[in-house]
């Protein structure tokens, strides 16, 4: 079995998803007491949060980078930024290592793309939805991607930060993402990504009118399966 690399704490919350379901998933295909060999690297979120802020993506890469190496030099052999967001420096973490770096996007590209959809709507932090990084890698899957109106990334964004990186869970907020949802559906969308890990503690397919699409377990689920791989 390979060892999953997890660089996390982007938010914590939502990496205890990734360790949940990696762990189930190596039981599920090996039975018994199975569970994953991993490894986490958990940084401090109010760290990352107010270097994204402040628009220092830098040092944000060199940040990661840096878990990155630490876990390759621990023994991991692939790596995952737990996070849609920090995924924008992907590309940075995977040049600073030996060993692969899945990113998010192409665990969703490749699960949508089983599922028969070719148009999806996105939900996530500002970042997520307005630049083009997570749009166009799911575009290079053949996917069309549609972004809520201006107010309601506005009304997206501010609840990730203001209530779900900090555990807050308020049905006023789950009620108002799924009036987003519907004219997400409205405008032709197959299905809907939670595009934010912590979207997850809020959204499930109950709350939505097209199935929803959690970017943290088919994240951790493409992992799992990388691990078990012959």
């Amino acid at each position: 079995m390979r060892t999953i690399g997890l660089i996390g704490g982007l938010s914590w919350e939502s990496t205890v998803i990734y360790y949940q379901i990696i762990n189930q998933r190596v039981r599920e295909r090996l039975g018994g007491s199975h569970s994953a060999n991993s490894l986490i690297w958990s940084v401090d979120y109010t760290t990352v949060e107010e270097l994204i802020f402040a628009d220092r993506w830098e040092e944000v890469s060199r940040l990661l980078a840096g878990a990155g190496r630490r876990l390759e030099d621990l023994g991991a052999d692939l790596l995952l930024i737990c996070s849609n967001t920090f995924n924008r420096v992907s590309g940075d973490v995977e040049r600073a290592v030996s060993v692969p770096v899945l990113h998010i996007a192409d665990a969703l590209g490749a699960a949508i793309k089983a599922r028969g959809m070719r148009k999806v709507g996105l939900l996530g932090t500002r970042f997520t939805m307005e630049q083009p990084f997570y749009r166009e890698r799911l575009a290079a899957h053949g996917l069309e991607v549609v972004v809520p109106r201006r107010e309601q990334r506005e009304l997206v964004h501010r609840v990730i930060f203001d209530e779900l990186v900090r555990g807050v869970l308020r049905e006023s907020s789950r009620d108002a993402y799924a009036r987003i949802i519907d004219d997400l559906a409205a405008e032709g969308a197959e299905g809907v990504v939670l595009g934010c890990t912590e979207i997850e503690l809020l959204i499930s397919g109950k709350d939505s009118a097209v199935p929803v699409l959690p970017s943290a377990r088919l994240h951790a689920e493409a992992a799992a399966g990388f691990a078990l791989a012959d």
